[in-house]
């Protein structure tokens, strides 16, 4: 492969990191919101939730980039691809982070939160400063290994036109009349953006080991 093809890679990766990564960043903090509201354990909103979260982990990927991309539109909401692309791997991403920290929540010692109340402290400072912390732990490898999921799922966003990586190889090979090095070249690129994520595992575990002690 020439400096051109190895340019037209490092764009589509480009484009499929930040995609991934914004995707990444919102699932997490949403799944935690609707992890929390499925424990208030609301009459109807509860059950609301949970078929929204069985839907979302059902829909294939593709699917529901075209869902979104094609279906908002028809309501007045007129989106670009990159924000239904995002949409689209957040409402996915969120539902599997959901379930994540839903038995993150569950396998919370009760000993422990009896103790931090018997002390004095409220809910929240107990969640903050200690469930918290502790299920960031407990979760880190399954939300990693949703979010390396996420990432290998990306070139489902290739169905509605983003020039993502999996699509720039496409191109590539279809040009050279030689698929395996571009392939190559992608498979390599995608490994060190999960490596990038485990690193990231590991810096986070570590932040929130000492959060917990």
């Amino acid at each position: 492969m020439d400096a051109q093809a190895w340019r037209m890679l490092l764009d589509g990766a480009w484009v499929t990191a930040w995609i991934s990564a914004v995707s990444i960043a919102i699932g997490v903090v949403l799944g935690l919101g609707l992890a929390l509201l499925r424990l208030a354990r609301i009459p109807v909103l509860d059950q609301i939730l949970a078929t929204w979260i069985s839907l979302a982990r059902a829909t294939p990927l593709v699917t529901l980039v075209l869902f979104v991309f094609l279906g908002l539109p028809s309501v007045g909401l007129g989106i670009n691809r990159e924000t239904a692309a995002i949409v689209a791997l957040t409402i996915n991403t969120s539902a599997f982070n959901a379930e994540i920290w839903r038995s993150a929540f569950a396998s919370f010692s009760r000993e422990q939160r009896e103790a931090a109340l018997a002390c004095g402290m409220t809910p929240a400072v107990m969640f903050r400063r200690i469930m918290l912390p502790q299920m960031v732990v407990s979760s880190m490898p399954g939300l990693v290994n949703e979010m390396s999921s996420l990432v290998k799922s990306s070139p489902a966003v290739a169905i509605i036109g983003l020039v993502d990586l999996s699509r720039v190889t496409n191109r590539i090979a279809a040009v050279t009349y030689e698929p395996l090095p571009p392939i190559l070249a992608a498979a390599v690129l995608y490994m060190l953006l999960i490596a990038l994520l485990v690193r990231l595992q590991a810096l986070a575990e570590r932040r929130a080991g000492r959060l917990a002690m």
